[in-house]
């Protein structure tokens, strides 16, 4: 499943895995809210709700995740203020469900408060 995400003036492709949480956020396309940043985060709540699956306390650079404690879509992309050292961590558990293909320099210019929206490609 492949998805793209839609910020002010940038586009991201994305592929999603096979999990149940790919599939509900795919079958809930599309969404569009607004963005805010956490250090090397974006997130924003969607009108979906899944519980914990495979959940992981550290993810990777480029990393698409939902949170199930606030209903959020995250994209990780650098450190946040819980990280520790050179890894990535949510604020709490995440279930990682796909991952942003090619070039994530650009999302560290999307500004907080920017309309994102996400679509099936």
């Amino acid at each position: 499943m492949q998805i793209k995400i839609i910020t002010d003036k940038f586009e991201f492709k994305a592929i999603l895995d096979e999990s149940q949480t790919a599939k509900a956020i795919y079958d809930s396309l599309p969404i569009k809210a607004k963005g805010f940043r956490w250090g090397g985060e974006i997130y924003f709540s969607i009108p979906i709700h899944v519980d914990y699956e495979n959940p992981k306390e550290i993810v990777n650079k480029g990393d698409l995740a939902f949170w199930p404690q606030g209903d959020a879509f995250c994209i990780f992309f650098g450190k946040t203020p819980a990280s520790l050292e050179k890894e990535i961590r949510p604020a709490s558990a995440v279930n990682v469900f796909g991952r942003i293909e090619g070039s994530l320099d650009n999302l560290d210019l999307v500004k907080d408060g920017e309309t994102i929206s996400v679509e099936r490609d």
